[in-house]
């Protein structure tokens, strides 16, 4: 028997999650040398995901959703980069390496023959093209098939419109606005500091703006002269009703979150909605798993263009399973930097 080292869902929060109360570390046991039933398979966890939507799924149970809650007192799940150690499965054996969007946050995990066929995936080209580990729970997994199905399929992005990304220097932003210069948009992006503003003008957009210290208004003005015709959304509230002033007639807005209202007892209202009538605005929300169609296409291009140099990605990484708690927190108040993952251990 081992330690197995689990991050718990304790309590449902009413706003901001507080690490020790809402989500817990506890340690629990796993027998690695046991044998396995027909199907199942022994993994090793290496890299966890942590992102901005698992605040959504820390809610009571009876409130349904595009994906389910976390149930309290047990282990939490989202991305994972894992290895497998031990496999009674003819898909897997032992060394694979495999991703998933749904696997547990604990050090070990075993699963059944259906759950591992359906939730994860065997990466050969993780060591065909040596890129990090934590970039396949980021920029070539789910947050950045956010990015491309989100801009390609609903942006509608022709060279020259102008693109406007709030939480640039997120996990998702990052990336939305480096595809829309490989694509000929001119594109700003907004963020939370100074620093972030650096590093978005140093990865190629052509304006970007300190949101808490200057004002929306004026610096969208500055920046995007000629209006916006595409606005990939994170933040809502506030941000949105600038938007909705700027923009222009036939304009597309990409709904992909709303991180500024995850944590408020009270939605932020926005009073301009005409305009979506007046300037016959295109508002359309997505959830990126109902397009598993274009993740082919996603990895090959965007492994290619992190190859070619075309995109960066910035990485926020915490050391030990323990900092899961407070890396999430961070998150939701924008205190990392570009995607925050987890590393619990060494391949």
């Amino acid at each position: 028997m081992v330690q197995n080292k689990q991050v718990l869902f304790t309590k449902v929060p009413t706003t901001f999650p507080v690490a020790g109360e809402h989500l817990q570390v506890k340690e629990s046991s796993i027998d690695l040398e046991a044998s396995l039933p027909k199907g199942d398979i022994l993994v090793k966890n290496l890299v966890l995901s942590v992102d901005p939507y698992l605040r959504g799924r820390m809610r009571d149970a009876s409130v349904k959703s595009f994906i389910p809650a976390f149930e309290l007192n047990k282990p939490i799940s989202a991305g994972v980069v894992s290895v497998v150690l031990k496999s009674n499965n003819p898909k897997f054996k032992a060394g694979d390496l495999v991703t998933s969007d749904l696997g547990v946050h604990e050090e070990y995990s075993r699963y059944n023959a259906e759950f591992a066929e359906e939730a994860f995936e065997i990466r050969k080209d993780i060591k065909e093209t040596n890129l990090p580990l934590t970039h396949y729970v980021g920029v070539l997994g789910m947050p950045g098939q956010t990015a491309y199905v989100g801009l390609l399929k609903f942006g509608e992005p022709k060279a020259g419109e102008t693109l406007y990304v709030s939480a640039a220097a997120g996990a998702v932003g990052q990336l939305v606005g480096q595809i829309g210069k490989v694509l000929g948009l001119h594109v700003v992006g907004s963020a939370g500091s100074d620093e972030k503003v650096a590093y978005l003008k140093e990865i190629g957009f052509d304006g970007a703006f300190n949101y808490k210290t200057e004002s929306v208004d004026a610096k969208l003005s500055e920046l995007c002269p000629d209006g916006i015709d595409i606005y990939f959304e994170n933040v809502g509230g506030q941000m949105l009703e600038h938007v909705l002033n700027h923009a222009n007639d036939f304009g597309r807005i990409i709904a992909c979150g709303m991180i500024s209202q995850y944590n408020r007892e009270k939605p932020e209202g926005v009073y301009n909605l005409m305009n979506i009538v007046t300037k016959r605005l295109k508002i359309q929300g997505f959830v990126v798993l109902d397009y598993p169609e274009m993740k082919e296409d996603f990895t090959k291009q965007v492994t290619e263009w992190l190859q070619q140099g075309k995109v960066k990605y910035r990485e926020t990484v915490a050391e030990g399973i323990e900092q899961t708690p407070q890396a999430l927190i961070d998150v939701l108040k924008g205190k990392n930097f570009g995607k925050q993952v987890v590393k619990v251990a060494d391949l």
